[in-house]
């Protein structure tokens, strides 16, 4: 008998939750039409409650309501999905109610937990939908509510109840009785339910599967997770911000998309998930709100041709490139361009697309901008969830990534070819001239709007008036530290005569030095420089 909930109990119910969702992953990945017919509400979930356990392992709490709290902290980090975020939220439910009930909490603690998972679950959710793991946790914290404070009998009570409401959100939810099946969320919570019943009974096992199957495969892929198809992307991330600030970030999201859940942890961070066409500014927005970390991005129709399309395989890489004659240097060189500049940064959502474009199992992805790194990362992040191994090379300025491609081998084994190529990017000392668009103080001085403008490595070192005659300054000044040989890459909005200006001037002032000259096309910088 266990007449009170104690820390070792909860550990073994944590344990049995991730055994569980473990065996019935793909069972409930097969009830999920939201968004995609392969899709991944089992896995979400498991992934989610792996980090509970991991969180559980490293807390050392001797109470039940600590344990649980340090159960729903963890399952909010490794969130994955709108099931997996609503379900941190029913362990976050759980912590508070044992939490209230003080150090011998039993079945009234367990009840008033879930009534509480329930209030913070349907707050998390802009727009709740009936018939999905809400409506089946509303009915598993109704039946708890009525069966005393038996511990054993209320977790049973909760299980059963949870059964028969997912057995009814066909009849609630029209996309569910158009595919023949069950709700994923309300089947995966069962699961959960099952677990804590089966471990304060001292018993295993768990609900056997639902007896719908899919059956309607295009009904599958008209569906999305409490939204609809106009958005094709999923965007998740950790946010730490202020609650003003996230009152902010939930209408401008309700503007971009639809499937908006954002829950706390009650101290600060909280979780972010959308469904939007444009990555770039749900990511933007959280930015405005707080500090945004572990960005997720899954696109929906990548996740029907992962499921359709075989394995990757070959090596590629991918580099951002902002002007067509740069873009041309790099497809000539059998690199997957993405598009973009100094102004018109590429999405996550692009070089993702550029990544999984490819069909490679190893991607070598050059970002060429410190302000697309972040983007990069996130890109690879997610490609890496979707079988792909990514490397980022962290190029700041194209000339890098061309000194890179120019150094890879791919006879070679993956992790050496992404070294050799990181070691020649950071040995190429880049530099870009510029004209200044307003009055500023810069590291070289003040500027004014016009004047001409040298950048080595990022920091203003030079400011004139004639752009010819400071490119050659610029060089002469990136020369003082010694180079064999110079790449210059002339933009756009260059005068006429620039390159053959510049190209007299290394002839007669470093004769001994290799030059290469490239027409770039790229915007805003007539001329980028790369010393090696």
């Amino acid at each position: 008998m266990v007449p009170t909930l104690d820390a070792a109990t909860v550990r073994r119910w944590c344990s049995a939750c991730v055994d569980a969702l473990d065996y019935h992953r793909e069972e409930i990945d097969d009830l999920n039409v939201f968004p995609v017919p392969d899709g991944d509400t089992g896995t979400n979930l498991l992934l989610t409650l792996r980090g509970s356990a991991d969180a559980v392992r490293r807390e050392l709490s001797a109470d039940a309501a600590g344990t649980v709290a340090a159960m729903a902290r963890g399952a909010l980090l490794a969130a994955r999905g709108n099931s997996g975020v609503i379900v941190s939220q029913v362990l976050r439910g759980l912590a508070e109610g044992l939490s209230a009930a003080g150090s011998r909490p039993g079945g009234a603690a367990l009840a008033d937990g879930l009534g509480r998972a329930v209030t913070l679950a349907y707050d998390a959710v802009a727009e709740p939908v009936e018939g999905t793991v809400l409506t089946v946790l509303t009915q598993a914290a109704a039946g708890g509510a009525g069966a005393g404070d038996d511990l054993r009998e209320v977790a049973a009570a909760a299980s059963a109840a949870a059964v028969e409401a997912l057995e009814r959100t066909p009849e609630q939810l029209p996309a569910l009785a158009r595919a023949g099946v069950v709700d994923a969320g309300g089947r995966g919570l069962v699961v959960l339910l099952d677990a804590l019943a089966g471990t304060l009974l001292g018993r295993s096992g768990v609900h056997p599967p639902a007896t719908r199957q899919p059956r309607d495969t295009r009904a599958l892929e008209r569906t999305r997770e409490a939204g609809s198809e106009a958005f094709g992307y999923e965007v998740t991330y950790l946010l730490d911000a202020d609650p003003g600030a996230v009152g902010r970030l939930r209408a401008d999201l309700l503007g971009l998309g639809d499937s908006l859940v954002v829950v706390g942890s009650g101290d600060g961070l909280w979780k972010v998930h959308v469904h939007v066409n444009d990555v770039g500014a749900a990511i933007e927005t959280g930015v405005r709100a707080g500090h945004v970390e572990d960005i997720s991005v899954t696109r929906f129709r990548d996740q029907i041709e992962a499921g359709r399309s075989g394995a990757w395989s070959g090596r590629a890489v991918v580099a951002v490139a902002p002007g067509e004659g740069l873009g041309e240097l790099f497809e000539a060189e059998g690199v997957r361009v993405v598009t973009g500049g100094p102004t018109s940064h590429p999405s996550t959502a692009q070089v993702l697309d550029a990544i999984r474009g490819t069909a490679a199992a190893e991607v070598v992805l050059l970002p060429n901008h410190g302000n697309v790194a972040a983007v990069a990362n996130a890109a690879a992040a997610q490609a890496r969830h979707g079988g792909q191994d990514v490397a980022v090379v962290p190029t700041r300025s194209p000339v890098q990534g061309l000194a890179a491609v120019a150094v890879s081998d791919r006879e070679r084994r993956f992790t050496d070819d992404v070294i050799a190529m990181a070691e020649a990017a950071a040995a190429t000392r880049w530099a870009e001239v510029t004209v200044a668009v307003r009055d500023a103080m810069t590291s070289a001085g003040r500027c004014r709007a016009g004047d001409v403008l040298g950048l080595a490595e990022g920091d203003v070192v030079l400011i004139g008036p004639a752009l010819p005659q400071l490119c050659c300054d610029l060089v002469d000044r990136l020369l003082l530290s010694g180079g064999e040989m110079v790449t210059l890459v002339v933009g756009s909005q260059a005068p006429a005569g620039l390159d053959d200006a510049l190209t007299a001037h290394l002839k007669r002032a470093h004769p001994v030095v290799e030059t290469v000259l490239y027409q770039g096309g790229q915007p805003h910088y007539p001329l980028l420089l790369g010393i090696e």
